[in-house]
């Protein structure tokens, strides 16, 4: 499998190539803040979105091989499954839209731009919203694939094709960090996991502290928790928090625990709950937790695949998207989320394919936090 580039992207090569993409696909907004005095955030996931970003998966060579055809089934199945509720915009390599356009069907809009994969949480900019709820901005965070395990050129200048379709401006910030590292309450609150932010793959010259002040400058926030762990085997993301913890609202977070003390994830997941019992939200309400313990595992292509979450779903306005394992945990999950999520639609959609790929339904779709 290729790699390209070093551990950490510099900002003049991404100036520079921001600069090339944004004049081959079209004028873009100009890098940068432009409400330097006003002070934004992150919304909630479960806020009102105006859109939710997605990519077309299309090339083989970056470790989907033969499997290409199934995890495209998977993404245009998500996407169409989003659709029923907000719009679907599904960025696709230069070429290839009109085969993306057949696959998801008429409901999912379709855009050309240089992409390599179809991890948008992770590549894509995090949207921030001012107080007034009238204005959008991108937060280009820097992405080197994880740590320089795939290929990222195309990807680390996705925020910039993003940014200029929907004309938000981009904010450039000077750290590597993919979305589905972190979880935030909308408060004022976020939680990560020292196994990935601390790895040494992503940002070697920042502290502990650097980090954590960076992360609130970029949010809006006041508060990290610090969880210790993602979970077990989980060797792309290095600990995603997004595949072990989910928010559900205010102070409400689903977790996964893990009964089985044979379970690499039985200390890894009780350590995490320690925290959080002990933590509370910038707020200074203690979190409630819900457990989940059901985590499946199955093989796909000769390769046990051990980090399929159930944590990893997307909540539209009206409906709450579920990756499915094709396996006999898919029923007992749903069935809790259905009791967590009584005012929407709790749909499952099969996502084996993805899990083998390291990742999830919320993995592969970055929302837009609507505007008045």
């Amino acid at each position: 499998m290729s790699v390209t580039g070093s551990s950490r992207p510099r900002m003049s090569r991404r100036a520079f190539g921001a600069a090339v993409m944004a004049a081959a696909a079209a004028a873009t907004l100009p890098a940068g803040r432009a409400f330097a005095d006003e002070v934004f955030h992150a919304p909630a996931e479960w806020e009102p979105h105006a859109a939710c970003v997605m990519a077309w998966p299309w090339d083989r060579t970056i470790g989907w091989g033969g499997l290409l055809t199934a995890v495209q089934d998977e993404i245009a199945g998500i996407a169409r499954e989003i659709a029923r509720f907000e719009q679907v915009v599904m960025v696709a390599e230069p070429g290839h839209g009109a085969t993306a356009a057949a696959r998801c069907g008429s409901t999912v809009t379709v855009i050309e731009y240089p992409i390599n994969d179809c991890w948008t949480r992770d590549t894509g900019p995090v949207f921030t919203v001012d107080a007034t709820r009238t204005r959008r901005e991108g937060l280009d965070f820097a992405f080197n694939g994880w740590g320089g395990k795939y290929p990222y050129d195309k990807d680390d200048l996705l925020p910039v094709g993003v940014c200029d379709h929907f004309g938000v401006p981009r904010r450039p910030v000077d750290m590597v960090l993919e979305g589905g590292a972190v979880i935030t309450d909308g408060q004022g609150t976020l939680i990560t996991t020292e196994e990935c932010l601390l790895n040494p793959n992503r940002n070697p010259d920042m502290t502990q502290a650097q980090i954590e002040s960076a992360l609130k400058d970029a949010y809006g926030a006041t508060k990290v928790i610090w969880l210790p762990y993602g979970l077990a085997y989980d060797d792309i993301t290095n600990g995603h928090v997004d595949l072990c913890a989910a928010y559900l609202g205010p102070a409400r977070l689903l977790v996964h625990t893990q009964p089985d003390t044979a379970n690499p994830n039985h200390a890894r997941m009780a350590a995490n709950k320690a925290v959080l019992q002990g933590s509370t939200d910038a707020q200074g309400r203690p979190f409630q937790l819900t457990e989940i313990h059901q985590q499946p595992h199955f093989t796909l292509q000769g390769l046990t695949v051990r980090t399929f979450s159930y944590t990893n779903y997307y909540e539209t306005s009206g409906s709450v998207v579920v990756p499915l394992a094709q396996h006999a945990d898919d029923a007992p999950a749903l069935a809790l989320l259905r009791t967590l999520f009584p005012g929407r639609e709790v749909v499952g959609v099969p996502a084996p394919t993805l899990a083998w790929g390291g990742g999830g339904v919320h993995c592969v779709t970055q929302h837009v936090p609507a505007t008045q």
